[in-house]
């Protein structure tokens, strides 16, 4: 494969990421009000209710995480090819592309879980708030953080290689600083569902978790197809000229 199709294919995929989860996304607004872990009975109700919502979200997490894998990976690809001495920065930004992918994949096996008790009756209410407190950082502070990582370095990384126009490694850099700024949700208190700035606040949660990245990786997929030049080795074809 050219390394014009493979920067044109992580494009395209990672829209196709974007558009499942604007898919997702309207799924968690009807699930109706949170429960607070002070009401582990309810939890155990809430889950059950919602149990057909929470695992279709999971089965189309599954496609999400799928299509962001190889976005990573055709971008890596377009960074080294552009720049071979950027390779390090490249595999960097893989290698925390794969770890959000990972904490993302035990995030939501662990919310797969609370299903799964929620439905063995006798339920287990205890259980099941253990398991939901697990996922706020998860989903919350610490992904958040990965996040931020991922995409100061594709910024960079993008921009240093000259793979990238200038401007995108400012859209990464605003993107990673929005995510950063909810990262010490973790002094915030105890966790409330239905607050902004807290461990499972609305802010971290649903807000900064979705959307910077969302909006880097529209930028950076649409960036990547409109490639029109298959000399994405530019700096090593000066280098070395025939």
């Amino acid at each position: 494969m050219s390394d014009l199709k493979v920067s044109h294919r992580a494009g395209m995929i990672g829209l196709a990421s974007i558009v499942v989860f604007l898919v997702e996304f309207p799924f968690y607004l009807v699930r109706g009000p949170f429960p607070t872990m002070a009401e582990p009975a309810r939890l155990a109700d809430y889950a059950a209710r919602n149990s057909t919502n929470i695992m279709t979200c999971l089965l189309l997490d599954l496609a999400i995480l799928g299509c962001f894998m190889i976005f990573t990976a055709g971008l890596r690809h377009v960074i080294q090819q552009a720049d071979p001495k950027q390779e390090w920065l490249g595999t960097l930004f893989f290698g925390v592309g794969l770890v959000y992918v990972t904490l993302t994949l035990v995030a939501d096996s662990l919310q797969a879980a609370t299903v799964i008790d929620a439905l063995s009756r006798p339920a287990d209410p205890i259980i099941i708030r253990a398991m939901m407190e697990s996922m706020y950082l998860m989903y919350g502070s610490v992904a958040l953080f990965l996040m931020a990582l991922l995409m100061s370095v594709a910024g960079y990384a993008g921009v240093a290689s000259r793979a990238l126009p200038a401007w995108s490694g400012w859209t990464a850099y605003a993107c990673a600083a929005a995510c950063l700024a909810f990262v010490p949700t973790v002094y915030a208190g105890g966790p409330d569902p239905t607050g902004f700035y807290n461990p499972a606040g609305y802010g971290p949660l649903a807000i900064a978790a979705g959307f910077p990245l969302t909006i880097w990786m529209s930028v950076t997929s649409v960036l990547l197809i409109r490639k029109r030049s298959t000399s994405l080795m530019n700096v090593t074809a000066g280098a070395n000229p025939v």
